[in-house]
């Protein structure tokens, strides 16, 4: 797990807990096991009948809930949540077209909502920034990634390389913000692809190497280059010299 486990915690130390909740066992199995990467404990419910169930043993710190479920929707599902632990962060997962106001208002509550098709890196972020702002975890640094000069505001969503601010997109702020977790370690393709872009997208590799070459103009051109290709397996970000 490397260094995973130096990220969120509860504050005693243990590992954070996430209840995620989604019909599609697949997705629900793809989420869970992106989680677990992080050094969280993670268990999954395929309804809310389960989610309710399942929530008052487990009791987790954050529920990944999607809002379409077979029997009742994501927002009676929360309601019975907090009645029983009502400190629980919620991320709600939603179809595009199903963004109406009353999921804008879910945030007023503190809580989030991403909608489909995601990147899982989204997803852990969104979960991150969750549970920061509900005090939870103690954290180290954790709203700043520093590799090098390379400095990333994950809340401010800002980079800096060198004191210099570079304006990014949302997808290369996505991808560098993998490479920066993951330093000196090298990671292929189709890692990234799998956590960068959206679970559906089913794109081939040429894509990550498209996005690279647009992060290298930004943040090496000119620079000591910190974004290095490892042929034939991947790509690594690591501090100069």
């Amino acid at each position: 797990m490397g260094n995973h486990s130096l990220g969120i915690q509860r504050e005693d130390g243990t590992p954070v807990r996430v209840l995620v909740v989604d019909d599609e066992p697949s997705l629900a199995e793809l989420l869970a096991s992106v989680l677990r990467y992080e050094g969280w404990s993670v268990t999954t419910a395929g309804s809310g009948a389960e989610a309710v169930r399942t929530a008052r043993e487990f009791r987790p710190d954050a529920v990944v809930l999607d809002i379409m479920l077979p029997d009742f929707n994501g927002l009676e599902v929360m309601r019975r949540l907090r009645s029983d632990l009502p400190h629980v962060c919620v991320l709600f997962l939603t179809a595009r077209d199903a963004v109406e106001h009353r999921v804008a208002g879910i945030t007023a509550g503190g809580d989030d909502y991403v909608t489909k098709p995601f990147s899982l890196e989204e997803v852990l972020a969104r979960l991150r920034g969750l549970l920061r702002r509900a005090n939870l975890t103690r954290a180290q640094s954790e709203s700043s990634l520093v590799v090098g000069d390379l400095s990333m505001d994950e809340d401010a969503r800002e980079v800096r390389r060198d004191g210099d601010l570079i304006d990014l997109t949302a997808t290369e702020f996505e991808l560098l913000r993998f490479l920066m977790r993951n330093p000196r370690r090298v990671l292929s393709k189709a890692q990234i692809l799998d956590r960068v872009w959206n679970y559906d997208f089913g794109g081939q590799a040429h894509v990550v190497e498209l996005y690279i070459s647009y992060l290298r103009k930004k943040i090496d051109a000119g620079r000591v280059p910190l974004i290095h290709t490892v042929r034939g397996v991947g790509y690594v970000l690591k501090p100069a010299g």
